[in-house]
């Protein structure tokens, strides 16, 4: 059964969802980082707004991964083994695609905001 549409909570759940690959390749374009360290970069990006789980993260980064548009390297750090991604050039450009996509869907849903009295 879906959730209560007529909630907060379902909004920023739907945000979140459309949201997190945008900001974990925004999170790459800045610089290099592990799973973990996207996860946090996100959370920081967006004050909190779209927190990505480990359950999200991973599969996401697999995918741009898989696509051609991050590359993953093993790295040594305090004596742990783990991946850090960084965008290629593929996916410097598909951030940059994603920016103009979402700047012209914010006009959009701006106008349609407007006929909301709050």
């Amino acid at each position: 059964m879906a959730g209560d549409i007529t909630t907060e909570d379902y909004w920023r759940s739907v945000m979140n969802q459309s949201l997190c690959k945008f900001f974990i390749l925004r999170a790459l374009y800045e610089q290099p980082l592990h799973g973990y360290g996207v996860t946090k970069a996100v959370d920081e990006q967006t004050d909190g707004f779209c927190v990505p789980t480990e359950g999200t993260v991973y599969p996401i980064l697999r995918e741009f991964k898989e696509c051609g548009c991050a590359e993953a390297t093993e790295e040594t750090h305090n004596g742990r083994q783990r991946k850090v991604y960084r965008l290629t050039e593929k996916g410097r450009r598909a951030f940059e695609r994603g920016v103009e996509v979402w700047q012209d869907a914010l006009e959009h849903v701006e106008r349609a905001s407007e006929t909301v009295a709050t």
